[in-house]
Protein backbone atom coordinates (compact mmCIF):
# COMPACT_ATOMS: atom_id res chain seq x y z
CA UNK A 1 0.00 0.00 0.00
CA UNK A 2 1.68 3.89 -0.82
CA UNK A 3 1.57 6.23 1.15
CA UNK A 4 -1.16 7.74 -0.65
CA UNK A 5 -3.54 5.60 0.72
CA UNK A 6 -2.85 6.18 4.04
CA UNK A 7 -2.91 9.29 6.50
CA UNK A 8 -0.80 9.95 9.24
CA UNK A 9 -1.34 11.62 12.37
CA UNK A 10 2.31 12.24 13.89
CA UNK A 11 2.79 12.83 17.62
CA UNK A 12 5.56 14.82 19.71
CA UNK A 13 7.48 11.69 20.61
CA UNK A 14 8.10 10.92 16.94
CA UNK A 15 9.11 14.28 16.07
CA UNK A 16 11.53 14.54 18.56
CA UNK A 17 13.27 10.75 18.28
CA UNK A 18 13.07 11.90 14.19
CA UNK A 19 14.94 15.23 14.98
CA UNK A 20 17.06 13.84 17.32
CA UNK A 21 18.54 10.80 15.15
CA UNK A 22 17.90 12.68 11.91
CA UNK A 23 19.51 16.06 12.03
CA UNK A 24 17.87 18.96 9.59
CA UNK A 25 21.38 19.76 8.56
CA UNK A 26 22.93 15.93 7.94
CA UNK A 27 19.33 14.71 6.34
CA UNK A 28 17.92 17.63 4.30
CA UNK A 29 15.83 15.25 1.79
CA UNK A 30 14.62 13.23 4.56
CA UNK A 31 13.08 16.51 5.70
CA UNK A 32 11.85 17.15 2.09
CA UNK A 33 10.14 14.01 2.24
CA UNK A 34 8.26 14.96 5.48
CA UNK A 35 7.42 18.80 4.36
CA UNK A 36 6.41 16.99 1.12
CA UNK A 37 4.09 14.89 2.76
CA UNK A 38 2.51 17.39 5.37
CA UNK A 39 1.80 19.64 2.41
CA UNK A 40 0.16 17.39 0.43
CA UNK A 41 -2.04 16.94 3.49
CA UNK A 42 -1.00 13.22 4.15
CA UNK A 43 1.02 13.80 7.16
CA UNK A 44 -0.92 16.27 10.00
CA UNK A 45 -0.35 16.67 13.51
CA UNK A 46 -2.41 18.71 16.04
CA UNK A 47 -1.92 22.00 17.66
CA UNK A 48 -1.63 20.63 21.28
CA UNK A 49 1.76 18.74 20.22
CA UNK A 50 3.01 22.66 18.45
CA UNK A 51 2.69 23.60 22.21
CA UNK A 52 4.65 20.51 23.20
CA UNK A 53 7.45 20.80 21.34
CA UNK A 54 7.54 24.61 22.62
CA UNK A 55 9.94 23.16 25.05
CA UNK A 56 11.91 21.34 23.02
CA UNK A 57 14.92 21.85 21.06
CA UNK A 58 14.74 25.44 19.11
CA UNK A 59 15.56 24.57 15.74
CA UNK A 60 13.05 21.46 15.83
CA UNK A 61 10.25 24.21 16.97
CA UNK A 62 11.61 26.55 14.43
CA UNK A 63 11.06 24.07 11.78
CA UNK A 64 7.71 23.11 13.26
CA UNK A 65 6.46 27.33 13.58
CA UNK A 66 7.08 27.14 9.53
CA UNK A 67 4.84 24.46 8.80
CA UNK A 68 1.60 26.36 8.27
CA UNK A 69 -0.60 23.52 6.99
CA UNK A 70 0.52 20.73 9.68
CA UNK A 71 -0.96 21.25 13.35
CA UNK A 72 -4.93 21.74 13.10
CA UNK A 73 -6.78 23.37 15.21
CA UNK A 74 -9.49 22.02 17.76
CA UNK A 75 -12.77 21.37 16.49
CA UNK A 76 -16.13 20.58 17.98
CA UNK A 77 -16.24 17.30 17.13
CA UNK A 78 -12.70 16.82 18.44
CA UNK A 79 -13.48 18.36 21.66
CA UNK A 80 -16.39 15.68 22.04
CA UNK A 81 -14.14 12.61 21.31
CA UNK A 82 -11.56 13.86 23.42
CA UNK A 83 -14.07 13.68 26.38
CA UNK A 84 -15.28 10.71 25.37
CA UNK A 85 -11.40 9.13 25.52
CA UNK A 86 -10.89 10.68 28.74
CA UNK A 87 -14.12 9.55 30.48
CA UNK A 88 -13.14 6.31 29.47
CA UNK A 89 -8.68 6.57 29.88
CA UNK A 90 -8.60 9.22 32.48
CA UNK A 91 -5.03 8.61 33.04
CA UNK A 92 -4.36 9.70 29.37
CA UNK A 93 -4.42 12.76 29.89
CA UNK A 94 -1.35 14.23 31.51
CA UNK A 95 -2.60 17.47 34.04
CA UNK A 96 1.01 18.01 35.61
CA UNK A 97 2.20 18.96 32.03
CA UNK A 98 2.38 22.88 31.45
CA UNK A 99 3.21 22.63 27.68
CA UNK A 100 0.51 20.42 26.84
CA UNK A 101 -1.12 16.94 26.44
CA UNK A 102 -1.62 16.18 22.97
CA UNK A 103 -2.02 12.39 23.17
CA UNK A 104 -6.05 12.59 23.27
CA UNK A 105 -6.24 15.28 20.68
CA UNK A 106 -4.56 12.89 18.43
CA UNK A 107 -6.50 10.42 18.63
CA UNK A 108 -9.64 12.66 18.39
CA UNK A 109 -8.00 13.69 15.30
CA UNK A 110 -7.65 10.56 13.70
CA UNK A 111 -10.82 9.70 14.85
CA UNK A 112 -12.60 12.49 13.16
CA UNK A 113 -10.83 12.09 10.24
CA UNK A 114 -12.96 9.28 9.09
CA UNK A 115 -16.48 10.50 10.59
CA UNK A 116 -18.84 11.05 7.68
CA UNK A 117 -18.80 15.34 7.71
CA UNK A 118 -15.22 14.87 7.09
CA UNK A 119 -15.40 11.72 3.93
CA UNK A 120 -15.33 14.01 1.23
CA UNK A 121 -11.73 15.33 1.95
CA UNK A 122 -10.90 12.06 3.28
CA UNK A 123 -11.91 10.16 0.70
CA UNK A 124 -9.00 8.33 -0.97
CA UNK A 125 -7.74 7.13 2.57
CA UNK A 126 -7.60 3.68 2.68
CA UNK A 127 -5.71 3.79 6.22
CA UNK A 128 -5.21 6.03 9.25
CA UNK A 129 -2.51 5.65 11.48
CA UNK A 130 -0.64 7.68 14.60
CA UNK A 131 2.94 7.71 14.32
CA UNK A 132 4.16 7.33 17.79
CA UNK A 133 7.21 6.15 19.48
CA UNK A 134 5.02 4.89 22.33
CA UNK A 135 4.98 1.28 22.55
CA UNK A 136 2.33 -1.00 24.30
CA UNK A 137 3.22 -2.13 27.59
CA UNK A 138 0.97 -4.21 28.98
CA UNK A 139 -1.85 -2.16 30.44
CA UNK A 140 -0.44 1.18 30.65
CA UNK A 141 -2.95 3.88 29.35
CA UNK A 142 -1.05 5.19 26.34
CA UNK A 143 -1.53 5.93 22.51
CA UNK A 144 -1.52 2.69 20.91
CA UNK A 145 -3.79 1.14 23.87
CA UNK A 146 -6.52 3.54 23.54
CA UNK A 147 -6.05 3.48 19.53
CA UNK A 148 -6.63 -0.28 19.75
CA UNK A 149 -10.01 0.42 21.50
CA UNK A 150 -10.76 3.38 17.96
CA UNK A 151 -9.73 0.86 15.48
CA UNK A 152 -6.62 3.05 14.58
CA UNK A 153 -3.01 1.32 14.00
CA UNK A 154 0.19 2.77 15.38
CA UNK A 155 3.85 2.71 13.91
CA UNK A 156 6.75 4.43 14.29
CA UNK A 157 8.51 6.90 12.66
CA UNK A 158 10.58 4.24 10.85
CA UNK A 159 7.68 2.44 9.93
CA UNK A 160 5.59 5.07 8.56
CA UNK A 161 8.68 5.42 5.77
CA UNK A 162 8.54 1.45 5.52
CA UNK A 163 4.73 1.85 5.17
CA UNK A 164 5.21 4.99 2.36
CA UNK A 165 8.49 2.28 0.95
CA UNK A 166 10.55 5.20 0.83
CA UNK A 167 14.35 4.47 0.97
CA UNK A 168 17.55 7.45 1.29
Amino acid sequence: MTAQNNFYVIDTSSLIEFHKRYPFEVFPSLWKKVEDLINQGILISHKEVLKELSNQDDSLKKWALEQKNFFKDVTKKQMEIVKQILKKYPSLAKPNNEFGAADPFLIALAVEAGTDSQQKLFASIKRKLIVTEEKMRGSRIRIPFVCQDYGIECIDIIGMYKEGGWSF
